[in-house]
This record gives structure tokens, sequence and C-alpha cells, in this order.
């Protein structure tokens, strides 16, 4: 595996980002007709909530974004761009979530992904989280920190 790293996002990293959300996501495009704009608003999120990217030989390769209210976070999306599949940073990536959201405070992380993103909840799932529910073409999925051992 090549030698990545997690740290806070950043302004300059906006066009990185973007670019590994829309990469991750391309796999999706032809398949799925309702994926909304995955990566609209990145720089926003970046000034109003916690956005982290994973960079690999310091270049940006995905990261999350996640919104906290109190002692709840919404993980609002996640992404590693496909070049970089199986090398474990979407893992990496969800633990650290995980670790910050715990010495946040949070006792509850709460996702929503799209039902035609299978692999996704299957990863979410062997991590952890459980499936609460599911309206339209959302499964909602939330994790509790606040009992886990991370």
């Amino acid at each position: 595996m090549s030698k990545w790293e997690i740290r806070r996002a950043n302004q300059q990293d906006v066009a990185a980002f973007v670019k590994s959300i829309d990469a991750a996501y391309s796999i999706y495009r032809t398949t799925i007709i309702d994926l909304p704009d995955v990566s609209d608003g990145v720089s926003e999120d970046i000034d109003q909530h916690f956005v982290w990217v994973v960079e690999v030989q310091k270049k940006v390769v995905g990261g999350a974004i996640l919104a906290i209210n109190g002692d709840i976070a919404h993980l609002k999306n996640i992404a590693i761009d496909p070049a970089f599949f199986g090398q474990g940073l979407g893992k990496a990536l969800i633990l650290f979530l995980e670790k910050e959201c715990k010495h946040q405070g949070v006792k509850d992380i709460r996702l929503s992904t799209h039902v035609d993103m299978p692999n996704n909840i299957k990863l979410y799932g062997h991590l952890g989280w459980k499936e609460t529910g599911r309206s339209g073409n959302k499964v909602h999925m939330t994790k509790d920190i606040y009992h886990s051992s991370v």
C-alpha cells in the first residue's frame, strides 16, 4: 500500500476532493438514475462541518464530510477514488471518523446510502453499522459510538 494520511480539509483541497468524489460515484452514474450531485457544496461543507481528506503520496484521493449536532453525527458523504480501491482507505477513514466522533462527544453516527450501492451497505455492516430503515431509495444506518470500542 502507498503511504497515506488523513487530515482536515481546507479550501485548497476543494477541486481535488470534488474530483475524487465524482470518480468514486462515476461507477454508479449509469445504473442509478436518481443519484444526486454528490460533490455539490464541498467548499461550504469545509467551512461549516468536519471534513477530512485522504492523501496518498500527498495527493487527495478521497475524504469524508461529517455534520455534528450535539451528540449525533451525520456522515454526509464519504468517497475514495476507485483507482485506490482495495487498499483499505475507506475502512481506515470510517474508523478514523468513529474515533473522532467519540472524541467530540458523539454518541451515535448516522448515514443514508442508496439501495443500489450494496457494496457500501455490506462494508458498513461489516464495520458494525446497523440498518435502521429504508425510505424510497435510501438505506438508513447507524452506529452507536458511545458503547463501541473505537
